[in-house]
């Protein structure tokens, strides 16, 4: 009589994983949140950063591939490029903008109260089109980043929606800062995924 295979073990970890399957993508997802703060340090990093975290948790979650620190310092290096270092550059100078057009918004010039929303309505809508960009591939396509937020206007608003509850939680609760990079970096690859399958199935 033949006898059944047993199933491997619910805790059985592939080389270089740190949890369980049960727990693995959770887990990795705030290993990976604690390696890209650390990476974007620098600052002009921070794309690259993001980019290595999204393609990671991708493949992950997509093909089953094993998270490990050397899978995402691999992904981190083929990233450190100019255009990805470039575009580094862009958080800064958003930021002296937001700051600028803040102080305007304080100011009795006219139209000063239009300039809030507007402003609001602009950073995210940048940030929604920064990170669609990310989880593309290893070209940073930034064009290809807005014309797929105009395109898929449903996975945007999904996508928009992960970028303010990440900045609600990173000024209710500062401390959860390092934990944010991993859930957008996840948010952003399955954006992406279900925008190629709904276009492949149509």
């Amino acid at each position: 009589m033949e006898r059944a295979t047993a199933p491997p073990p619910a805790d059985r970890r592939e080389p270089g994983e740190l949890f369980g399957a049960g727990f693995t993508l959770f887990a990795d997802m705030l290993v990976l949140s604690l390696a890209t703060t650390v990476a974007s340090l620098p600052v002009v990093t921070a794309p690259a950063a993001f980019a290595a975290a999204s393609a990671t948790l991708r493949d992950s979650a997509v093909d089953g591939a094993a998270v490990t620190a050397r899978g995402y310092l691999r992904r981190l290096r083929a990233r450190l490029t100019g255009r990805f270092l470039a575009a580094g550059l862009l958080p800064p100078l958003v930021l002296v903008v937001v700051l600028v057009d803040a102080a305007l918004v304080h100011s009795a010039l006219p139209g000063a109260a239009l300039v809030a929303p507007a402003l609001a309505l602009t950073v995210l809508g940048a940030a929604v089109a920064g990170l669609r960009a990310i989880a593309l591939d290893t070209r940073l396509p930034l064009r290809a980043g807005v014309r797929r937020s105009l395109a898929d206007p449903r996975g945007s608003a999904l996508l928009a929606a992960g970028v303010l509850l990440a900045a609600l939680l990173a000024w209710a609760i500062p401390l959860l800062v390092p934990l944010l990079a991993g859930p957008l970096a996840l948010a952003a690859a399955a954006v992406e995924h279900r925008y190629g399958g709904a276009r492949t199935a149509a």
